[in-house]
């Protein structure tokens, strides 16, 4: 009797267990796989007009840079706005006090690529020398190859 209670008892755990280890094992193989092998790609397109959107769209693309990410950013509509030299918010965003366009530099300097949307200018007051120094004008076949690529992430804000 005490056996087969044991044997209820002891093989559900147990097979928990092993199940719990496998996954563990699993999760940490694929881990090192993603740090072994190419960095993930992230695309953002950013077209909000909202600073607290335009802000946390810029926060988020930092820290996925930051967490080793490949990371190339398209503005458009409004958003757009971001990528001309002189343009500056009206204010800036607790808690850093910092500005989405300040935010953006910082990921241009640590090397993502940023383009407008190619219908932003030609629908807008600038033109391509207004842009801020390493931003250039998306190119519709490439953008939509980056986002059918199965490795690649797109976001949207």
């Amino acid at each position: 009797m005490i056996s087969s209670r044991f044997t209820r008892l002891f093989l559900p755990l147990a097979t928990l267990a092993l199940g719990l280890g496998a996954s563990v094992a699993s999760q940490a193989s694929s881990e090192d796989s993603t740090q072994a092998g190419a960095a993930e790609k992230a695309m953002v397109i950013v077209t909000s007009d909202s600073l607290q959107t335009q802000g946390m769209a810029m926060v988020l693309s930092r820290t996925m840079q930051q967490q080793g990410a490949e990371l190339n950013i398209l503005l458009c509509d409004q958003a757009g706005d971001l990528a001309i030299s002189d343009y500056q918010s009206e204010s800036a965003l607790a808690p850093q006090d910092m500005k989405p366009e300040g935010l953006l530099q910082m990921i241009m300097n640590d090397g993502a690529d940023v383009a407008v949307c190619a219908l932003y200018l030609p629908n807008s007051d600038y033109q391509e020398s207004d842009l801020r120094e390493g931003v250039s004008v998306a190119q519709p076949p490439a953008m939509a190859e980056m986002m059918r690529d199965p490795d690649t992430r797109v976001f949207h804000f």
